[in-house]
């Protein structure tokens, strides 16, 4: 099996691997099944301060990252590795959804570019026709974060790194549906019970109840992912 490579350009290499390198996702970079790269774009600038940013053609609040110097760290990363596709974490860009992470967990990996200040030069994004994707609509002070949270819905979609692939098949997005709820023991809690159904010890009923509390949840919480859920043909409503 090929590792799916992680390649991330930022300005802040400290920042990684983070979280991703504890629990499952930490354990799963040991055992080779992902790698990280990660790029100082700073080690690109031309002068003695390590400048990356200049003021933008038109007047404005801020700074922008210059093109020439963002450019030069993403064809290093890009020369080992010219098949993954580039993405930059943007607040304009495309939501992520659970689709596309499985698409690119299917893929050879990703290269990831952190913005900061007000943004990076758009010509640098035109020139390597980079794929903007957010993780939602808010504003984030750079693109660290939202790239943890890429590469961390990818790689636990990688076999091997999650153990129990039906818990990741039946969980929030897979299905169209939000996910049902769960319970353990004690059966009894503060006076509160576990479903009956749950304790029935009958599989298809349990997985009929679980299937209709997705529903319901759904459409309570999420009516524009209910809307679609119905649209496929899932469900017949009146």
């Amino acid at each position: 099996m090929s590792v799916w490579q992680a390649k991330v350009a930022t300005l802040f290499p400290e920042m990684f691997p983070g979280v991703l390198g504890q629990s499952l996702a930490g354990k799963a970079l040991e055992n080779g099944i992902w790698s990280l790269d990660v790029k100082d774009i700073r080690d690109h600038a031309t002068d003695r301060h390590r400048t990356v940013d200049d003021n933008p053609f038109g007047g404005g609040a801020g700074m922008v990252m210059r093109p020439d110097i963002v450019d030069a760290a993403l064809r290093e990363l890009r020369g080992s590795a010219p098949q993954l596709p580039l993405i930059y974490l943007s607040p304009r860009g495309k939501v992520l959804n659970q689709k596309r992470c499985r698409e690119l967990a299917a893929g050879p990996g990703a290269i990831m570019l952190c913005g900061r200040y007000e943004g990076i030069d758009q010509r640098v994004l035109d020139e390597h026709e980079a794929e903007e994707i957010s993780i939602g609509d808010y504003i984030l002070m750079g693109g660290e974060l939202p790239a943890m949270v890429l590469i961390e819905s990818c790689i636990r979609l990688i076999e091997g790194t999650v153990n129990k692939t039906e818990s990741v098949d039946e969980e929030s997005f897979e299905t169209g549906l939000l996910e049902y709820p769960h319970y353990t023991r004690p059966a009894n809690w503060n006076g509160r019970e576990v479903p009956e159904i749950l304790l029935s010890g009958h599989h298809a009923k349990v997985q009929a109840w679980r299937h209709a509390q997705a529903e319901e949840i759904t459409r309570a919480r999420r009516p524009d992912l209910w809307d679609r859920y119905v649209a496929n043909g899932n469900i017949k409503e009146g």
